[in-house]
């Protein structure tokens, strides 16, 4: 799977490079152990930014992917290669539990909450699966902020910002909690303009 994961990162990153040339702002520290890394979508390029901004190694990613996109051939047998694993819209049980094992294992989860790509802040409501599961496994949400306006040949600012942890409470809000969340990726964008 990592290997796989090595190759496409190779052959991707010098394309992207000349396409989208990125800089990434390090807000706060990547953690070294498991996290649910979430950022706001709006383009088919914004995972294949995210995974480079991370790398390759020290950093793996597991990309949560709509089930729509493990149904292309070769498309689908490669992202399951590269250790992605699908979720359809309602983020089934075995969405879930894929989750948690990786979790368990030390590894690293990435996650849209906003469930599909969206062209302007505030426009859908974040799911609350990525607060959900962050609470009840214990592990901190990393908030990542990518433009939603990207034009060919131009710099791209991807910001990570800092890991934060909810703490287990009964009668928890979900949807309130993955609101704070996005506006903590806004947040990032704003702080850049």
């Amino acid at each position: 799977m990592r290997k796989w994961y090595t190759v496409i990162f190779a052959i991707l990153r010098p394309l992207v490079a000349i396409l989208y040339p990125m800089r990434v702002e390090r807000r706060g520290e990547i953690p070294d152990g498991p996290a649910i890394v979430c950022a706001n979508h709006s383009s088919f390029i914004d995972p294949v930014l995210v995974a480079l901004a991370f790398g390759a190694k020290k950093h793996f990613l597991h990309f949560m992917v709509k089930v729509e996109l493990t149904k292309i051939p070769i498309v689908g047998a490669i992202l399951f290669k590269m250790g992605s694993f699908a979720a359809d819209r309602a983020f089934g049980i075995d969405a879930v539990r894929t989750t948690m094992k990786l979790l368990k294992s030390q590894e690293k989860v990435m996650m849209f909450p906003e469930g599909t790509r969206v062209s302007q802040d505030d426009a859908a409501a974040a799911k609350s699966g990525a607060v959900r599961l962050a609470m009840k496994m214990g592990v901190p949400l990393l908030p990542v902020f990518i433009p939603r306006k990207k034009r060919i040949f131009r710099r791209v600012k991807l910001v990570i910002g800092e890991p934060y942890t909810i703490e287990r409470q009964s009668g928890a809000d979900h949807e309130e909690l993955s609101s704070e969340l996005m506006e903590k990726i806004k947040l990032l964008g704003a702080e850049e303009k």
